[in-house]
């Protein structure tokens, strides 16, 4: 059985050292969706949410948040990220928001990848909460991680 790298042998939480990893250009995606009304998804389309465009700023919240994981997320590593990006897509009853994270780095960007995607929709959520009492965020999760050799960028 694997043991867990963010638990000393003594039981404590400890931040895992990474100095020895290679540098490596890593990609991460992750997903998640919220269901709306679809009224409000009406008010989302047509710029009538209050507090504006609804969905340009979950993408510069999801941007955000993925820069700050290190922030949030006690154990995480600060990485050097190349690219974040947000894509928002609306469906009948929801939206599904999608973070692709890369960096050249010595671990992994999955967690900045996941923040991007949590916060994006709770971004979403804050801003359609005074018109939409039914939202429901579900789903999010890690849907691909890539790792290659570095060869000075991506």
């Amino acid at each position: 059985m694997r043991r867990l790298t963010h638990i000393a042998a003594d039981g404590c939480a400890q931040m895992v050292d990474v100095s020895a990893k290679p540098l490596t250009a890593r990609t991460a995606v992750a997903t998640g969706k919220i269901r709306l009304q679809r009224e409000t998804l009406g008010l989302i389309s047509n710029e009538q949410i209050a507090k504006g465009n609804v969905f340009a700023t979950a993408r510069i919240a999801g941007i955000q948040a993925a820069k700050q994981t290190a922030h949030l997320i006690p154990l995480c590593h600060t990485l050097p990220l190349s690219e974040v990006k947000i894509e928002i897509v609306t469906l009948n009853n929801h939206a599904e928001v999608k973070c692709t994270a890369r960096t050249v780095a010595q671990t992994g960007v999955e967690m900045e990848a996941l923040t991007g995607v949590a916060v994006a929709l709770l971004t979403i959520y804050d801003m359609c909460k005074a018109v939409d009492k039914e939202m429901e965020i579900s789903d999010v999760r890690l849907v691909e991680k890539t790792k290659s050799p570095s060869s000075g960028g991506l």
